[in-house]
């Protein structure tokens, strides 16, 4: 698993960016940026973790349910991004714990820097000025590591999140190979790519998954890949590498 994170993390064109990471628990963020800012980042992840582990204390099923958590008064902010994500997306609110945690983290330290890109398994959030290159790792598959999302600068703030059913460590029903969503939310891209993952156990549920996602407001584009088979739908530009 560690192996298959470095592979992937190797796939984002990280250009003059400095990269460092930050680790807490189950959370291990790779940040690039155009300053250093592991004590940020780390308090940034700290609030983040505090704040979804306590409210998981008070609503216990929360943290384990596969079907939408209605809203409460008391959430804070980013556990209702996760809820109001997985409530789009017919998921647990859980399945949008990565995406959000990379949005809030990486929102945070955009009070100290300029751009700024947090990768959290596979789950990216980025506010860049200039052209990124993010490749697309689909374990076994043949497209695996031959292409790569274009991101021009003035298309973010944005949300890239992967789901995957042959390879990770996330929970997948289904066994694409690689479903990535696009989204000015990345909670939501987040979401929509667990729900997207679930249905696709074929190549021939790739059309199925295509329909699914873009039925879903907010998602700008997605891309699935089963095998040797792949569907694009949105606004998203794909590229060899």
């Amino acid at each position: 698993m560690k192996e298959k994170k470095l592979i992937y993390r190797n796939f984002i064109e990280r250009g003059r960016l400095i990269p460092f990471e930050v680790c807490i628990k189950e959370s291990n963020l790779l940040i690039l940026s155009d300053k250093r800012l592991s004590r940020e980042a780390e308090e940034a992840l700290i609030q983040c973790r505090k704040d979804i582990e306590q409210y998981i204390y008070r609503n216990p099923v929360f943290k384990t349910t596969f079907k939408p958590f209605p809203l409460q008064e008391d959430m804070p902010l980013i556990v209702r991004e996760m809820a109001e994500a997985a409530s789009k997306a017919r998921v647990g609110p859980m399945a949008a714990v990565a995406g959000a945690i990379a949005e809030f983290v990486g929102k945070k330290l955009l009070a100290f820097c300029g751009q700024i890109i947090v990768e959290n398994g596979g789950d990216i959030f980025m506010e860049v000025r200039k052209r990124k290159r993010v490749g697309v790792y689909a374990g076994e598959s043949p497209l695996s590591g031959k292409i790569a999302l274009e991101i021009q600068g003035e298309d973010t703030p944005l949300g890239i999140c992967c789901s995957a059913g042959t390879f990770g460590h996330s929970l997948s029903l289904g066994e694409a190979d690689a479903v990535v969503i696009l989204s000015s939310s990345t909670a939501l891209a987040d979401a929509v790519a667990t729900a997207t993952g679930n249905v696709v156990r074929e190549d021939k549920d790739i059309k199925e998954g295509l329909d699914l996602l873009k039925n879903i407001s907010g998602v700008r584009g997605g891309l699935i890949i089963k095998g040797k088979r792949m569907g694009i739908w949105g606004k998203i530009k794909i590229v060899r590498i």
